[in-house]
């Protein structure tokens, strides 16, 4: 009697789901704390690490659930699918957070950093006002979603490649 073939992408969701809620756990917490608005990024550096250790560990799961066995394509299909479900989680509370429980963070957020890089010197008020478009575009929670969805996919990408390769064990 054969096994159910497991398939990739259904494996991948709560691996996926737990991944975003550690995302929106990071970003409630820089919010709760004002670090957001002071420019501390050490909180996202600490997902920065969470985030390939939760996709290589998928992969390894999911040929544990295969019986050690693993191709590269299917390794790719986990990380994949766990990246992009934990960006699309995030992506979720970022809409409902910027449209829903505070509409102005987002506007509070770019001018302290436009302060900041006055004070350092990093810009001038000339500088400011040419990259305001730029900025007005980038603030978009839509914008900033989507960006966040496609960059979450290309690093799941390359962190599920390395994966596969190192782990796969075909018949």
């Amino acid at each position: 009697m054969e096994s159910e073939k497991l398939s990739p992408g259904k494996f991948a969701k709560n691996y996926g789901i737990i991944l975003g809620v550690i995302l929106v756990f990071i970003a409630v917490i820089m919010y709760a704390t004002g670090m957001q608005l002071e420019g501390k990024q050490w909180p996202m550096y600490v997902f920065y690490i969470i985030f390939p250790v939760v996709v290589i560990y998928a992969i390894s799961q999911f040929k544990k659930q295969q019986g050690n066995l693993l191709t590269v394509g299917e390794a790719i299909k986990v990380g994949l699918a766990v990246a992009v479900i934990s960006a699309l989680v995030f992506a979720v509370y970022s809409l409902l957070f910027n449209y829903v429980i505070d509409t102005e963070f987002t506007q509070q957020v770019m001018e302290a950093e436009i302060e900041r890089q006055l004070e350092s010197g990093a810009l001038t008020e000339e500088m400011v006002e040419a990259s305001a478009p730029m900025r007005e575009i980038f603030s978009n929670p839509f914008v900033g979603s989507t960006l966040f969805i496609a960059l979450s996919a290309i690093f799941g990408l390359i962190y599920s490649l390395i994966g596969g390769l190192i782990m796969k064990r075909e018949e």
